[in-house]
């Protein structure tokens, strides 16, 4: 495809010629570097031989050269050719140079030309002989600017083939805007070939337009391949630049620095992009309240800072700014909007809270708590409600007993003074206070600790109040000896009138007495020991007893005090030894030490002297005390005295001469420890006795009768061998006597039985002495079994045979002389049988 006239006829004609004939190879990572065109031969002028990227060296170039006359460079980085070139064997190369005045930068970039390899020549021979008389036509750049004022329809270009030389050839269009939406705004003429717009159009709603011509004869051969054709709606600057808000709002802390941001504002343009319609800067119109200047707005980021650190939320907590946004990067013809930006300046604490006043007084009755005495009020001018505003208040000077609490009012802020601890008005008239106040949060700037805080001077009067008596000090005591008589006096309880500080008028009543020991005087508080008292029989906590006295005055009014009560000792104990009997194991050691104590308290008890209170000589000569500590003596035995006890009288007496005498018990013994002569009989300390006791003497007892009942009970068997045996009871429940062998097996044989009638338990009968059952003879031995419950008798057998009890019921045999109740034998023989003589309740007989 080419335009109208001769020049690109020729152009069109060479192009016709030059299929494919460029390649270009990208590059990484440097733009500015060597391009590789291929190329045919042969050039012809005014040939397009190919495009480089310049934007990847400049976004935009000023300048732009060749160093090659052949050959010239479009903005776009589109090479052409200017004459006709005829490339040799070898490759042709030139340089692109760029400049940018405006950053007086230069850049270059290398084009190398090589002729087409055999390869492509090939396929391209091979094409055009495949298409023979068709050819592609070479699509032109069109354009048309939006929003054109006309006249309408508007010429745009001449679309021509070649081969409408020789033939008639019929133009036709096709694609968006002729037969698609926005339907017939192109049209071209059929005959001529000029393309036409019918209307004006929106760039920012249709950028471009791809349309496809067709060439046709007139008989419907289409000589020529479709054509696409572009046609690009150049922009115009229509569309003014808008704000992303109508309102913008900001927040900044009071007292920032300088250059501290604010916010960011942005706007959109609906231009094309990348042109001077989008290019915006952006500005400050207007400041409310005007003065001083305190913001600026960066011009092409939208980011407004702060020119001062000057603002006071509390001179000015908002400002209003009017803002404007520009394109053609904001030369005076350049479209603009406005905007209006609220900047808040927000509260940091840089207002410390005063009080209204300096000073302050107040009153309070004495004895009074938990009341509110005062409140003191503070100034604050920054923001109300806010931990900058609230008020701390505390107690500097003048609380140090405790007696008052000052607190915030939520509500109000104000100071609330309190008495939390009663104040006395006989020790204290008047108290003086110094208070201070701060916020919550932190001061904001840099200050000493003195000029962080207010103060105020408090002044607190105590009024007197009639108070009635006072138990002071709450608890008294008074000492009494121990062992006084019964009706000794002594002085009780005083209270005082907290005016007067006199007891005249004050009666007392006793409250509390535990064990009945004093009566008090009603008018005076002295007290009267109601019984003669022991300090070491009475058992008093910590040594004090305690009476609760009531002292009331004239006006009803009441006080509770305590009487400790202390028992002073006496010396009326003498000492003695606690442990009265001693031993010495004889072999082992020579002495014992006695140890004494002493009821009385330490100054009337140790040290003490050991001493024997006998006159007998032969104690004396026997024993000896030798002193061990202030409370102890050792007593050892002299002669080698035999075994046995003795009775050694020791007098111990106390550091003021007060004595008791001890008899001790001392036994000599042939032992190693103490406990060896303890648990054993008297016979090892020397004398002849031996002494049992009673359950050893019940247990000698028992054995002897033991044996003479197993004695008896052989003699009465043996006594009735020949008679015949009784019958037993069917009811035979308990216990059965039966005949086993306990040797080797061998022939069982019968031997004649005697009856023995057992009795069930809770049975009245009784039992006749004698075996039951046979013995079975073997080896020379009997045996009798004696087994619980219904069983066999295996004596009742015969060779071969098993019989039940029942058919082993002999005659009926008595023996007057042996009648006993089994129950009485079997309760008196089974507890004391060891198990060498009965196994199994199994009596053996030699």
């Amino acid at each position: 495809m080419a335009a109208a006239g001769p020049t690109r006829s020729r152009i069109g004609a060479l192009c016709r010629q030059l299929l494919l004939t460029l390649s270009i190879l990208s590059f990484a990572c440097d733009a500015c570097k060597q391009v590789i065109l291929h190329v045919p031969s042969k050039l012809d002028a005014e040939k397009f031989v190919g495009r480089v990227n310049l934007e990847e060296c400049f976004k935009s170039a000023n300048i732009i050269h060749s160093s090659d006359p052949d050959f010239q460079i479009l903005e776009d980085g589109s090479v052409y050719t200017t004459n006709a070139v005829l490339l040799s064997s070898e490759t042709r190369s030139f340089t692109i140079l760029l400049f940018n005045t405006d950053s007086q930068e230069e850049k270059e970039i290398s084009v190398l030309l090589e002729k087409e390899t055999q390869v492509q020549k090939r396929r391209h021979s091979k094409e055009k002989v495949l298409r023979r008389a068709k050819r592609r036509w070479a699509p032109i750049p069109c354009s048309m600017m939006e929003n054109s004022l006309g006249p309408f329809p508007l010429f745009l270009q001449q679309v021509q083939s070649d081969v409408a030389q020789n033939y008639t050839i019929y133009y036709s269009i096709k694609g968006p805007g002729v037969d698609q939406e926005p339907l017939n705004l192109f049209y071209v003429e059929r005959d001529t070939g000029n393309l036409y717009c019918t209307q004006r159009v929106d760039r920012e709603q249709y950028e471009s337009f791809e349309l496809t011509a067709f060439a046709t004869t007139p008989d419907g051969y289409t000589p020529e391949y479709p054509l696409p054709l572009i046609i690009k709606v150049e922009d115009e600057n229509d569309n003014a630049p808008i704000f992303t808000e109508t309102t913008y709002t900001f927040m900044i802390l009071e007292s920032c620095k300088v250059g501290s941001i604010v916010g960011q504002v942005s706007a959109t343009d609906k231009d094309e992009p990348d042109t001077m319609h989008t290019r915006l800067r952006y500005s400050i119109l207007e400041q409310l309240p005007s003065s001083p200047t305190l913001f600026s707005m960066h011009p092409t980021t939208g980011v407004i800072t702060t020119l001062s650190s000057q603002l006071d939320r509390e001179l000015i907590d908002k400002y209003q700014l009017k803002i404007k946004v520009q394109d053609m990067d904001g030369q005076y013809f350049g479209l603009h909007t406005t905007a209006t930006c609220i900047i808040n300046i927000g509260d940091v604490n840089d207002n410390l809270p005063t009080f209204t006043r300096t000073s302050y007084e107040a009153s309070v009755e004495e004895n009074t708590i938990d009341v509110e005495i005062l409140r003191v009020t503070v100034e604050d001018k920054d923001l109300i409600n806010t931990p900058n505003w609230r008020a701390n208040y505390t107690i500097l000077k003048g609380n140090e007993n405790g007696n008052f609490k000052i607190a915030t009012d939520p509500r109000t802020n104000e100071g609330v003074l309190c008495v939390v601890k009663p104040l006395n008005y006989e020790e204290t008239q008047k108290v003086t206070l110094q208070i201070g106040v701060v916020n919550e949060a932190p001061y904001s700037r840099e200050t000493s600790s003195r000029s962080a805080m207010s103060t105020a001077t408090v002044t607190v009067n105590v009024k007197n109040q009639d108070e009635g008596p006072e138990c002071n000090p709450p608890v008294q005591t008074v000492r009494i000896k121990e062992n006084a008589p019964a009706g000794t006096r002594s002085s009780g309880y005083k209270a005082y009138d907290s005016d007067t500080k006199s007891s005249t008028g004050i009666r007392y009543r006793k409250i509390s007495d535990p064990k009945g020991w004093v009566t008090i005087n009603e008018d005076s508080g002295i007290i009267t020991v109601f019984r003669s008292l022991d300090r070491e029989a009475e058992a008093i906590p910590s040594g004090v007893y305690n009476v609760t006295v009531l002292a009331s005055d004239q006006n009803g009014r009441t006080c509770t005090g305590t009487l400790g009560i202390i028992l002073e000792d006496v010396n009326d104990n003498g000492p003695y030894i606690p442990k009265q009997t001693v031993v010495i194991c004889k072999p082992t050691m020579s002495s014992a030490e006695i140890v004494a104590v002493d009821p009385d308290e330490p100054i009337n008890g140790p040290p003490f002297d050991f001493s024997f209170r006998s006159s007998d000589s032969e104690v004396r000569k026997m024993w000896r005390l030798m002193k061990i500590n202030d409370t102890a003596a050792s007593l050892s035995y002299q002669n080698d005295p035999p075994f046995g006890s003795y009775v050694v009288p020791i007098q111990v007496t106390d550091r003021l001469g007060f004595s008791a005498v001890t008899s001790l018990n001392v036994v000599i013994c042939n032992c190693i420890t103490e406990n060896d002569c303890t648990f054993r009989t008297s016979g090892r300390t020397g004398n002849g006795e031996v002494k049992l006791g009673t359950w050893a003497i019940l247990a000698i007892l028992l054995g002897i009768a033991l044996l003479f009942c197993i004695l008896f009970t052989l003699v009465c068997g043996t006594s009735v061998i020949n008679k015949q045996p009784k019958e037993l009871p069917d009811d035979l429940a308990q216990q059965n006597l039966i005949v086993s062998n306990t040797e080797a097996p061998g022939d069982d044989k019968v031997y004649s039985t005697n009856g023995f009638t057992t009795q069930a338990v809770g049975a009245s009968g009784q039992g006749i002495c004698g075996t039951v059952g046979s013995g079975v003879k073997n080896g020379g031995q009997e045996t009798i079994e004696m087994v619980k419950g219904h069983q066999t008798l295996d004596s009742c057998r015969g060779v071969g045979h098993h019989h039940t009890l029942d058919s082993c019921r002999g005659g009926h045999v008595e023996v007057d002389n042996c009648r006993y109740t089994y129950s009485e034998w079997h309760s008196f023989t089974q507890p004391r049988l060891g198990d060498e003589s009965i196994r199994g309740h199994t009596l053996i007989k030699n």
